[in-house]
């Protein structure tokens, strides 16, 4: 029997990661012969992340641009070239059926590479406003999916496939049962309400402020308790802040090992709007308030929430003002449980569980 063998490329943060790792495992569910390689960043999580769950990664030393004025700029047209010197190999020893690219820095040269060998590409564009490396790729690919409706405004409508966003596999609307498991996984009170502050697997400079105020301005005293991921970049600079404060109501980690608890507990979800954290809400049906993060490419994370803030299923409060707006828009949509059960409706609709098997589907329908 034949074994497709299938590259998939991309990286950077769990938002990419996450949804790459839900790609191959449907595929080894449908295909349990099937050798799958990942390409990705060198130094980025993947390279830590995708062995774990027990895949073979080969990494690049490509890099983004960075936004600032960086002596790194200068090193990255030889990154490129190197990156894409690599990835010709990489194809060549290993010889895809198929490639796959979820985005992030390693996508482009593997699946600029792979097209121009005649290898069938399909690109997995989770934001609502593509970025320009993959309408660049889009022109050469086979199969686009795409998370979000109306993408014919970047890429051939011939070539796209409305799927969703694929996301971890035991992210589901939570039943009691988890929900009381939540509250004892993470020692919260079951008789108090529950925010979640999550910030991505990196952490959000602009949400731990804003949780450093409402710990300095009286946080212990709320009468309702807040799960805060801080991220692993924060995480040293957070445990000093909080050293000799008590905070009875408030679980602090870095990482959340258990992100379907976490959604199981929470009333509100305060969080960055990166396409896979959306996937994964509107699955969960969790009331929302969307921070998007100004510092992305073609500003798609506010693209992203406003998607679903004209559908009246989660609320927006800009970055810029998050410091002065975010904890009142907070406590007022807590207070008003009408408000976050229709919010909790709106955006169920919206999600997509089987994301993952569609696109795992395409991916083998691509095969030679």
């Amino acid at each position: 029997m034949y074994k497709p063998r299938i590259i998939i490329s991309g990286g950077g943060t769990g938002g990419h990661i996450f949804p790459a790792l839900s790609i191959a495992n449907a595929i080894r569910e449908i295909e349990p012969e099937s050798e799958i390689l990942f390409v990705g960043a060198l130094g980025k999580m993947e390279m830590e992340k995708v062995p774990a769950a027990g895949y073979e990664i080969i990494g690049l030393p490509v890099a983004g641009l960075q936004r600032s004025l960086s002596a790194k700029n200068l090193a990255l047209p030889f990154k490129i070239m190197e990156s894409l010197s690599m990835a010709g190999r990489i194809i060549k020893d290993f010889k895809p059926d198929v490639a796959v690219g979820v985005g992030g820095y390693a996508s482009a040269p593997l699946l600029w590479s792979a097209s121009h060998k005649g290898i069938p590409c399909l690109i997995q564009e989770q934001n609502s406003y593509a970025g320009l490396t993959n309408r660049i790729l889009s022109k050469r690919a086979s199969r686009i999916c795409t998370a979000y409706e109306g993408m014919e405004r970047f890429f051939p409508a011939q070539k796209i496939m409305l799927t969703g966003n694929p996301i971890r596999k035991e992210i589901h609307q939570p039943s009691e049962e988890e929900r009381a498991e939540g509250y004892e996984f993470y020692g919260l009170n079951p008789e108090k309400r529950t925010v979640f502050v999550v910030g991505g697997s990196l952490g959000c400079g602009t949400l731990n402020r804003v949780m450093r105020k409402w710990v300095e301005e009286g946080g212990a005293s709320k009468d309702y308790q807040v799960i805060w991921q801080c991220g692993k970049f924060y995480k040293e600079g957070v445990d000093e802040f909080l050293k000799g404060k008590s905070v009875p109501n408030l679980f602090c980690t870095d990482f959340i090992k258990r992100m379907d608890l976490a959604y199981a507990v929470s009333d509100v979800i305060i969080s960055r709007a990166g396409a896979g954290t959306i996937s994964e809400l509107c699955v969960a049906g969790k009331a929302t308030i969307f921070v998007p993060s100004p510092n992305v490419s073609e500003d798609h994370q506010t693209h992203n929430a406003m998607a679903l803030v004209e559908k009246d299923a989660a609320g927006i409060v800009k970055d810029i003002l998050a410091q002065d707006e975010l904890i009142p828009a907070m406590e007022s949509l807590l207070a008003d449980r009408e408000r976050i059960s229709a919010l909790e409706r709106n955006i169920l609709k919206l999600g997509k569980k089987d994301a993952s098997q569609v696109i795992a589907r395409e991916v083998l329908a691509l095969v030679k």
